[in-house]
């Protein structure tokens, strides 16, 4: 299945339960879309999204660390992750031992998005508030590829980092954001979720659109002024800023994104007209 929600320690509660951690920043923010933000009573260090859970316990990054005693004095009646690796693992027997569950939620498509809000929903017994929350997000979706999917393909190069260039590749959720608005990932056919790359291997791909991690103003001019300095000036390639937490968290707000880089993608359509015959005949 795309996304995985099921117990991997412990037994199902046998009411909804009422008091959850989180151990990503993705699921928390999953959880408020689902109506069921006020039965987080802890989560980890990056959760920071919406504002009231910056004030709550926190149990550790998620992932290399877990302070499992902080965890168990919480008394959570479930506890949701993202993957059943790392400390994660390392943790799960003592929870099995406690009788604390660990649910994994994993979204890997823009449709799982929706899928796992109203799961969430059915798991805490706020249905309405997450069937609601997940038909808007499937309608912003369905509005998205109605308009965009079909276009004539922009090639798109994401930076995640400048020293050394790191690169979005085979990341099935991002690359399906894309596609979502007729873009494609000049890197998507690599063997890494995420990759070391050359600014000749850029070069070379020559991308109608670069999307920057970032909202630092700051950090957006350097890296229009570097990649213009290469050859890839605003005659070429088309530079955007993006919220990285938008962007890389597997949850609500990877839809706001999507809308943004529908808008860029296309802005680089208007700006470099359709694609030649020959390079579109190759995607």
């Amino acid at each position: 299945m795309a996304f995985i929600l099921l117990f991997a320690s412990g037994s199902a509660p046998a009411s909804a339960p009422e008091r959850v951690v989180t151990l990503a920043p993705h699921i928390t923010e999953l959880l408020y879309a689902a109506g069921a933000g006020h039965t987080l009573v802890g989560t980890v260090i990056s959760s920071d999204y919406p504002e009231s859970v910056k004030t709550l316990p926190k149990v550790g990054d998620g992932a290399a660390s877990i302070n499992i005693e902080t965890l168990i004095s919480l008394h959570p009646d479930v506890v949701l992750a993202w993957q059943a690796s790392g400390a994660v693992a390392a943790a799960t027997p003592l929870l099995k031992s406690v009788d604390i569950p660990i649910t994994l939620i994993a979204p890997e498509r823009m449709d799982d998005i929706p899928d796992a809000i109203e799961q969430l929903g059915t798991l805490l017994d706020t249905q309405a508030a997450a069937s609601s929350r997940a038909s808007n997000i499937r309608e912003t979706l369905a509005a998205l590829r109605s308009q965009y999917a079909r276009k004539s393909p922009v090639s798109v190069y994401i930076e995640i980092g400048a020293a050394p260039l790191y690169a979005v590749g085979r990341d099935t959720l991002l690359n399906d954001a894309l596609s979502t608005c007729g873009g494609f990932n000049i890197f998507r056919d690599s063997k890494l979720p995420a990759l070391p790359i050359s600014p000749e291997r850029v070069l070379h791909q020559r991308p109608q659109l670069i999307l920057i991690a970032t909202t630092n103003p700051d950090q957006l001019n350097e890296a229009q002024a570097r990649w213009g300095r290469l050859g890839l000036g605003p005659t070429h390639t088309r530079i955007y800023g993006i919220n990285p937490d938008a962007l890389f968290r597997p949850g609500p707000r990877l839809v706001d994104a999507a809308v943004a880089i529908c808008r860029y993608l296309e802005k680089a359509r208007e700006t470099f007209g359709a694609m030649d015959t020959a390079t579109e005949a190759n995607l």
